[in-house]
């Protein structure tokens, strides 16, 4: 593994001087009920400089805006934070800084999978020792022919058997191509270091169905995009994990109030205006389009690293057409 800065090295003494004396550690507590992970977690970008180093600096001014904002937490290195671009060094170094400038009652999610099972547990435990509360671990998918259930539960078994810090699934099929079973995620839900997963795809259906078959577990199901938070909360769903809450954090809590207090009317309202400008910053134009809107609302975008590219002249066009015609600009 690369050298470690010292940042890192400071947060790794933190980290294991701290043990897991916080009330978000691994397994189940006293009480037998694993960590609560319900509420709202922007999925945080990684901002670079003109040269395409991690720009620090403006994370922890992301970080010190996006806090005013009634998260549960954060989550960093997720598929926005551009994690298959950075060396573990770096991961680890964006965890650390993300601990260090978020105010301590906000739970930090991070990503730490990896394609080899070996490799993952290790970012994971190296990712608790910098602060991490828990792990949020995407579905291996280079071998998706061979990512059967049992492979699966095989990976995320070994994982949450060795992580520190409780473990959440993660399907995001628009980047992997893979869907996480709902046979597999029924297993692993029985798990007591497994506390729930991150769909991304958008199938309500299969979030529901989710919901039903773990509901004699302690397991919590996060809808992975404010697109369909609503219908995720109606099924049965705690949260989410969104993209849009960089840009829109204040509505995507909004939503998820209204929804809580049964609200369906305004949260109905409220979800319809957020459904265009949430697929322009996702499927339509991605993280670089997420970046170009966190600059027009005030936060700090830049570049993207390579292959990734700007959006052109008229894509950019399209995309604050997304938030003007809804209001939000």
């Amino acid at each position: 593994m690369e050298m470690l800065g010292p940042r890192v090295w400071s947060s790794v003494r933190q980290g294991l001087n701290r043990g897991l004396s916080r009330n978000v550690g691994g397994w189940a507590s006293g009480e037998g009920r694993k960590v609560d992970i319900a509420g709202i977690y922007p999925a945080v970008t990684t901002p670079f400089t003109a040269t395409a180093e991690v720009d620090y600096g403006k994370l922890e001014e992301n970080l010190h805006k996006l806090g005013n904002i009634p998260f549960r937490g954060f989550l960093v290195q997720g598929s926005n934070g551009e994690f298959p671009f950075l060396a573990s060094n770096e991961r680890l170094e964006v965890v650390s800084c993300a601990r260090q400038a978020m105010p301590k009652d906000k739970l930090l999610l991070a990503g730490s999978g990896c394609e080899s099972t070996q490799a993952t547990v290790e970012m994971t435990v190296s990712m608790a020792q910098v602060g991490a509360d828990a792990a949020l671990v995407v579905t291996p998918s280079y071998y998706r022919g061979r990512m059967s259930s049992a492979a699966l539960i095989h990976h995320y078994t070994k994982v949450a058997d060795h992580s520190p810090i409780p473990v959440v699934l993660y399907s995001v099929p628009a980047n992997t191509g893979l869907d996480l079973p709902v046979d597999a995620v029924v297993t692993l839900s029985q798990h007591p270091n497994i506390v729930g997963i991150k769909d991304s795809g958008g199938d309500v259906t299969r979030i529901g169905l989710m919901v039903h078959k773990t509901r004699r577990q302690d397991f919590q199901v996060l809808a992975g995009s404010a697109g369909f938070l609503l219908a995720s909360y109606a099924v049965g769903a705690v949260g989410g994990v969104c993209a849009l809450a960089n840009v829109l954090g204040a509505q995507v809590c909004q939503l998820e109030r209204l929804c809580l207090t049964g609200q369906w009317e305004d949260a109905q309202k409220l979800q319809l205006r957020l459904i265009e400008p949430n697929t322009a910053v996702t499927r339509r134009f991605g993280i670089p389009g997420l970046k170009k809107t966190m600059e027009w609302f005030g936060y700090y975008g830049g570049p993207c690293r390579a292959p990734l590219q700007e959006l052109s002249p008229a894509e950019e066009e399209a995309l604050r057409l997304a938030f003007t015609n809804n209001g939000w600009l």
